[in-house]
C-alpha cells in the first residue's frame, strides 16, 4: 500500500527541501544509504569507479540483460542504494522517472535488482550472489519497482521476460538485514548526462510507520557500509554530500585511524566542493572519519562517528604447516595438520588437488611432500601451489637381529638440507645423533638400549632447503625387544 503522494514532474517541480537529496554512486561498495522517512531525489550518470559487473565475463545479473546495443550493458548509468531493515514486514519501493530539469518528457527507462539479506559487493560482482528481486520490463507508466504500480494498480509478480508487468513481489524482511538495490537506466538514446528519479518506499510495514520501517540510523552512516577490497583494485571514492545536513556544508575534515584502535593516525585532504570527497588508494586499509562544518551553525558539526573501515586484502601467503601434536601418538604415519596464513582475510583451502574446504585442518595426512592450494574468499586471489614436508617416523622399531625393524629414523628428511636427528632417553640424556642416512640401532656406546620410550627431536637449514616443514614438536617412539 502507498503511504506518499505523488505528483506528475511534467507539470509541478516540488522544493528540493521536500525530498531527501542524493548525490549519485555508481559502486556497490559505496552506496548510498536510505530510509522510508521521505522520497529520496536521485540521479545516476553511471560512473562506478570499478565495473560491477565486467560485461566480458557477466552480461546479465538475474534479469538485467546486456541488451542489443553495444553500450547498453548492466553498467550502463546506474546508481546503488542500501537500507537495513528496522522493522520485520512488508516493504517494496517505486522508482519514478523524472524529466530532466524537471520538466518535459521523461527520457530514462529505470529498470532495477535487489541483492540481499546480508550479502557483500564482492559477491554481487563477481556474480555468485543473483537478485532476489529484478525487473526489466518497458516502462510504458514511467514507473518501476517492488509492491504495486500507482498507475495502473498491477500487483507485482516474479519477473518473466516480456510479461509487460515493470513490478515485482513484496519483500519480507527481517529486523537488521541489509538490502541493495541497483538502478539502472536502459535508454536508447542515453547522451552521457545523468538523468533525475524519485525512489520512495512502501509497504504495510513502511505504512505503520515510515521513521522505523527501516533503520534510519544506517543513513547516519553517511560514508556508507564498511568496504573489503584487494590490494590493486581502484581507488575507493569516499562522500560527505549523502549526510543528513543535505547542502549545509562549510567544510569538511577527514580522518583515518590506519590500525582500527580507536587511535586517529592522521588528518587527510579532502577534494571537491567543500573538500567533501577523500579518494582512497590500495593498499591504505583502515577506518575513515567525516566530520561536516555545517554554514547554518545548526548543529554545528555532523561527524559520522563509526566512520567506514576499508580493508584491502592481498593474495594469500602461506606462514606455516604444523602438525596437530594430538595425532603423533595415535600414528606417526597419518598426521592431522593444520595450515596458517598470513593476512586476516577468510580462506579456504586446498591439500593435494583435492576439493576446497574452509577449515584449516586436515585429517590423516601420509608422510611425504604435499601441496596446499589457498584461496582468499573475499575474492583477492588464489595462491601458487605450496609444497610442504610432512616427516614420518616408526612408532616402534626392534633391534633383534631377525632382520625387520632393526634401526629406526625419520623419513622423508633426505628431501631437506643438513638435517640432523638427536635421540634421548626419558631424563634427557642425547644417546645418538644421525642424519638422512642411516638410523639407530638401538645402543648407546656399544650397549643394547632397553625396551622403554626414547625421544627425538630434528634440525634443518630451512632457509637452504626451499621446503616447508609441517613442524613436529619434540615426540616420541618405542624400542622393543
Amino acid at each position: 500500500m502507498r503511504t506518499l503522494l505523488y505528483a506528475s514532474f511534467c507539470s509541478l517541480f516540488f522544493s528540493l527541501s521536500t525530498y531527501a537529496q542524493t548525490s549519485n554512486s555508481g559502486d556497490c561498495r559505496t552506496a548510498i544509504p536510505v530510509c522510508a522517512d521521505m522520497p529520496i531525489m536521485s540521479f545516476a550518470d553511471g560512473r562506478g569507479d570499478i565495473d560491477e559487473f565486467d560485461p566480458d565475463v557477466i552480461t546479465e545479473t538475474g534479469c538485467l540483460e546486456k541488451g542489443s546495443l553495444i553500450s547498453a550493458n548492466i553498467e550502463n548509468n546506474t546508481s546503488w542504494f542500501v537500507f537495513r531493515a528496522g522493522t520485520g514486514g512488508q516493504v517494496g519501493f517505486d522508482i519514478e522517472a523524472l524529466p530532466v530539469g524537471g520538466s518535459g518528457t521523461p527520457t530514462a527507462e529505470w529498470d532495477f535488482a535487489v541483492y540481499g539479506p546480508d550479502v557483500d559487493c564482492t559477491a554481487i560482482g563477481n556474480g555468485t550472489t543473483q537478485p532476489i528481486r529484478c525487473n526489466y520490463e518497458v516502462n510504458e507508466t514511467g514507473f518501476t519497482g517492488i509492491g504495486v504500480n500507482p498507475v495502473s494498480g498491477q500487483t507485482g509478480a516474479a519477473h518473466i521476460t516480456g510479461s509487460q508487468n515493470t513490478y515485482d513481489d513484496w519483500l519480507e524482511v527481517e529486523p537488521g538485514e541489509v538490502y541493495y538495490i541497483l538502478i539502472n537506466n536502459f535508454n536508447t538514446n542515453f547522451n552521457g548526462d545523468a538523468e533525475p528519479f524519485m525512489l520512495s518506499f512502501t509497504g504495510s510495514s513502511v505504512q505503520s510507520d515510515q521513521n522505523t520501517a527501516l533503520d534510519c540510523t544506517l543513513r547516519d552512516d553517511f560514508l556508507g557500509i564498511d568496504i573489503i577490497a584487494c590490494e590493486g583494485d581502484p581507488d575507493i571514492p569516499l562522500s560527505a554530500l549523502n549526510s543528513p545536513v543535505g547542502a549545509d556544508i562549510a567544510s569538511v575534515t577527514w580522518t583515518v585511524d590506519f590500525d582500527d584502535d580507536g587511535v586517529i593516525d592522521a588528518t587527510l585532504l579532502g577534494t571537491g566542493a567543500f573538500g567533501a570527497e577523500l579518494v582512497v588508494a590500495s593498499p591504505n586499509s583502515g577506518r575513515y572519519f567525516a566530520e561536516i562544518t555545517t554554514i547554518s551553525g545548526s548543529p554545528p558539526t555532523v561527524r559520522d562517528d563509526g566512520g567506514i573501515l576499508i580493508t584491502f586484502y592481498g593474495a594469500p601467503v602461506l606462514d606455516r604447516v604444523e602438525i596437530n601434536e594430538t595425532n603423533l601418538s595415535k600414528d606417526p604415519n597419518q598426521n592431522d595438520i593444520e595450515i596458517f596464513v598470513t593476512g586476516n582475510s577468510s580462506y579456504e583451502y586446498a591439500l593435494n588437488g583435492g576439493e576446497f574446504q574452509d577449515s584449516s585442518i586436515f585429517m590423516d595426512i601420509p608422510p611425504g611432500l604435499n601441496t596446499v592450494v589457498i584461496n582468499d574468499k573475499n575474492g583477492c586471489g588464489t595462491s601458487e601451489p605450496f609444497e610442504f614436508l610432512v616427516v614420518g617416523y616408526p612408532k616402534f622399531f626392534t633391534p633383534n637381529g631377525d632382520g625387520l625393524h632393526e634401526t629406526w629414523n625419520i623419513s622423508g628428511i633426505e628431501t631437506l638440507d643438513n638435517p640432523i636427528v638427536f635421540i634421548f632417553d626419558r631424563y634427557g640424556k642425547l644417546l645418538k645423533q644421525i642424519d638422512a642416512v642411516g638410523g639407530w640401532d638401538g645402543t648407546f656406546n656399544g650397549k643394547p638400549m632397553p625396551s622403554s620410550d626414547y625421544w627425538f627431536r630434528f634440525e634443518y637449514d630451512e632457509a637452504d632447503s626451499g621446503v616447508i616443514v609441517a613442524k613436529t614438536r619434540k615426540s616420541h617412539f618405542t624400542l622393543k625387544r
